[in-house]
């Protein structure tokens, strides 16, 4: 039962559904599930206070955001250090329900859903600047040259980024075969064990950014128990450790 050693991308049944699929609907709501058994709020977070910025970031953007719900607890969670913001949530489908929009402007987060490909979202001639770029579960649908797009246009357009991706690991690969227990559907216990083949390890994410123009401060590194992350921020962007020295 170990992973690969490389990266083995095949096509996820939930990226294929229609969004009301009754399949779709219930792979979704797994999905919550999946994140909370993983800590993703709390690796976001972490992740987040890592990057050290002397500032809060005032504009946001989440690639491959669904239906809002994962920021939407990292948003409950940063308060109240983080305050008003500017969020713009891009996936191919409007999955943000009224009360999750309801539920970020109580929280003074001003949020506008992107419906676009990433990959045009990424070629596109978009000026748009954000302070912060996060991603979660999302990149081990790339590869090659796809990959190597997505992250120049993040890169172009963006201040910081965080991706926390599935770790490509003997452990996260038994635990994406136990996913039933959480009462997750066929769709998403076959999607997991894909999503595990084609996650990452090492340096793999640090090797494809060091392409990206621009200079960088970058981290990769594993965060228990099945998420590999990956976080980076422009060399010239003060710290909150620079910020009280001066």
């Amino acid at each position: 039962m170990r992973a690969a050693a490389e990266r083995t991308v095949t096509p996820e049944r939930l990226d294929h559904l229609a969004p009301d699929h009754p399949l779709a609907i219930a792979s979704r709501r797994d999905l919550q599930r999946v994140h909370r058994a993983m800590r993703s709020v709390a690796i976001l977070k972490h992740a987040v206070s890592s990057l050290n910025a002397a500032t809060p970031p005032r504009r946001i953007l989440e690639l491959g955001a669904g239906d809002g719900s994962l920021l939407l607890r990292l948003a409950r969670a940063m308060q109240p250090h983080w305050g008003e913001m500017d969020v713009v949530l891009l996936d191919r489908h409007n999955l943000l329900s009224s009360a999750a929009r309801q539920a970020f402007n109580e929280l003074r987060w001003h949020v506008t859903f992107m419906s676009m490909d990433a990959l045009e979202w990424a070629k596109s001639a978009s000026t748009e600047r954000y302070d912060l770029c996060v991603t979660t579960l999302f990149l081990h649908h790339f590869e090659g040259a796809d990959l190597a797009r997505l992250l120049a246009g993040i890169a172009t357009r963006t201040d910081a980024f965080i991706a926390c991706e599935p770790r490509r690991s003997t452990l996260a690969l038994m635990g994406s075969r136990m996913i039933g227990v959480l009462g997750a559907n066929e769709v998403t216990r076959e999607d997991g064990v894909k999503s595990v083949l084609a996650g990452f390890n090492g340096l793999e994410l640090t090797e494809m950014w060091s392409k990206v123009p621009g200079n960088w401060r970058t981290y990769e590194y594993g965060a228990w128990p099945f998420t590999h992350c990956f976080r980076a921020a422009r060399s010239n962007v003060r710290s909150a450790a620079a910020s009280h020295e001066h």
